[in-house]
């Protein structure tokens, strides 16, 4: 016998309210971290939270959510789980190169995966961090997201920073807050990688490796932590899930004197 569902039931109209409540307003760019079964039962599943979001943006706003693809990366570095070293080369023979258009997103949830399919979506060209989009404002943030920069400064989350954006942690910790990522690349030495994925040329497919900046969040729920405790942060609750709003300006601005303090001596 299954067992019964618990909630609290969530509609459209009920998540509409609850993120006005928490804080979103018409006209908002902003980015989305979220889980789906933080929330409760929701009518409509992700669809329905996707329409909640845009219905409280209105036309004028724009929604913008991460749609990475972890997968397209070098197996030599994966650990969950890890691949024998015997298969590597055949992997990085074969791995599908990235398409904006069809590639799935990997790991970032539900609610992501429906704005990557959602009629006037936009997403960004890196093969392993991109973000998507729909509003007017999208294509601006998706433009030019270089290969090199997967979460620096020719990425959405610097344009996102220019057009004064606020973050929306919803049903998730700042583990996920993937803006702090921006303030490691403005450390004072950044620790840098080799960075590995298959992509489409004018060639065709090849599989190709960059120097980046070696993104690391770890310590990020600690230093969400002390954001929280030193900064101004709109809390709120979206049916069950507990809500943080907050510039996003203002989050890589605290990271990057908190980082630098924090990871002395790395480099």
């Amino acid at each position: 016998m299954s067992k019964p569902l618990t909630g609290p039931l969530c509609t459209r109209d009920s998540l509409a309210a609850q993120l006005g409540e928490a804080g979103l307003r018409a006209g908002d760019t902003v980015l989305v971290h979220s889980s789906l079964s933080s929330l409760g039962w929701v009518c409509g599943g992700a669809g329905a939270v996707v329409s909640a979001l845009l219905g409280v943006l209105g036309p004028d706003g724009t929604l913008v959510v991460p749609t990475q693809c972890g997968d397209n990366s070098d197996p030599a570095r994966w650990r969950n789980p890890p691949v024998p070293e015997s298969w590597w080369a055949d992997i990085r023979a074969s791995m599908p190169p990235y398409d904006p258009r069809t590639t799935p997103s990997n790991g970032m949830g539900v609610v992501p995966e429906v704005v990557r399919t959602w009629p006037g979506a936009l997403r960004s060209a890196h093969p392993q961090t991109s973000f998507t989009a729909i509003g007017p404002r999208a294509a601006e943030v998706v433009a030019d997201h270089a290969l090199d920069s997967q979460l620096g400064e020719r990425s959405p989350l610097a344009r996102l920073e220019a057009l004064g954006a606020r973050v929306l942690l919803l049903g998730v910790g700042f583990d996920s807050c993937t803006a702090f990522h921006l303030a490691e690349y403005r450390l004072p030495v950044p620790q840098r990688a080799d960075n590995s994925f298959a992509i489409t040329t004018p060639r065709g497919r090849v599989w190709t490796t960059v120097r980046d900046v070696a993104v690391d969040g770890d310590d990020f729920a600690e230093l969400g932590a002390a954001f929280v405790g030193e900064r101004p942060v709109h809390h709120g609750r979206v049916g069950a899930a507990g809500t943080r709003l907050f510039p996003l300006a203002e989050a890589v601005a605290y990271a990057e004197v908190w980082l630098a303090e924090h990871r002395a001596g790395q480099g």
